[in-house]
């Protein structure tokens, strides 16, 4: 069966090294009004229900990489979420949304993190009553939707907006494909190696992830000392116990902790503990550093939405 595996990992790797990786869009079409509305509010502690937590709270778009630098990020009261904080950079890009897939959509994501009670805990209701007694949104909301009363549904269209514009465009590796960048030696080893090592049967497409889904402990068997909402928690499932969705590896380099529990403190241990859990290897710290030099060349431009102005 390992054997199966492992050669299933070497065709799959050949056939992507074709045209394995898509570079972003250098521009999105996004409503720059909506999204920057949807900005004030991503930051906005108003949406919690003690005001001490905002969506960037657990998702730092300018010193995070658009994830936590916590292994799990605190909520209203200080309660300690139960699974590390994916980055919202580049979502859009997923193919669904949350470790364990549960959201088809940010418009669906969105309504997570608001209603539920260690993160946010908020209700809909509660949400429009204090925005509609706040004159600075009243005025914000009326030049972008034309309304004299705010609802959540318009929070959250314009919270979608602005995450639909938070895309990194432009990396290095991005101009290598383009043909307006050269990568350095150990770049292109570790590019190689990211290909034929097999990371890239799961680590491809536009978000270098996000776009399907994958056991944790393919040839090693993860041990978790605690529970974690996975597919299983969905579907119950148990062939599906220990599969989350595979992250982005975009913007990799800014976001550590790393996995779904976050349990790799660096980079160089992420990258370690893949090569053996995912891939059945022991990679050489050699391999490990080229790995890591390909990994930075996928840290993107800050997103123009950042630096708009109303």
């Amino acid at each position: 069966m390992k054997k199966l595996l492992l050669l299933l990992i070497a065709l799959s790797g050949f056939l992507f090294a074709i045209t394995p990786i898509v570079p972003i869009p250098l521009h999105v079409k996004v409503n720059k009004q909506k999204a920057l509305l949807g900005e004030k509010l991503f930051m906005d502690p108003i949406l919690s229900s003690d005001k001490t937590v905002s969506c960037l709270s657990c998702h730092n778009i300018f010193t995070a990489g658009g994830a936590d630098k916590r292994r799990f990020s605190l909520g209203v009261g200080g309660q300690k979420d139960n699974i590390h904080s994916p980055t919202v950079l580049n979502a859009v890009y997923n193919f669904k949304q949350f470790w364990n897939g549960r959201a088809e959509n940010l418009a669906q994501q969105v309504n997570g993190p608001l209603h539920n009670p260690v993160e946010m805990n908020m209700t809909d209701s509660l949400i429009e009553k204090r925005l509609n007694a706040d004159k600075y949104y009243k005025k914000l909301f009326y030049k972008v939707y034309k309304t004299r009363y705010i609802t959540y549904k318009e929070v959250t269209d314009a919270i979608v907006t602005f995450e639909d514009a938070l895309t990194t465009p432009n990396c290095k590796f991005d101009r290598y494909l383009r043909g307006k960048a050269t990568l350095s030696k150990q770049q292109m080893r570790g590019y190689k190696d990211f290909k034929h090592l097999g990371c890239i049967t799961c680590h491809n497409g536009i978000n270098i992830g996000g776009n399907m889904m994958q056991k944790a402990g393919i040839f090693h068997t993860v041990f978790e000392k605690k529970k974690y909402p996975d597919l299983y928690s969905i579907t119950k499932n148990a062939h599906f116990i220990n599969v989350y969705k595979v992250p982005t590896l975009r913007n990799v380099a800014l976001r550590a902790p790393y996995f779904h529990n976050g349990s790799a403190k660096t980079l160089y241990n992420a990258v370690m503990d893949m090569g053996y859990y995912q891939l059945g290897t022991r990679l050489s710290k050699n391999q490990v550093d080229d790995i890591i030099a390909f990994l930075k060349t996928l840290t993107g431009q800050r997103p123009v939405i950042l630096g708009e102005t109303p």
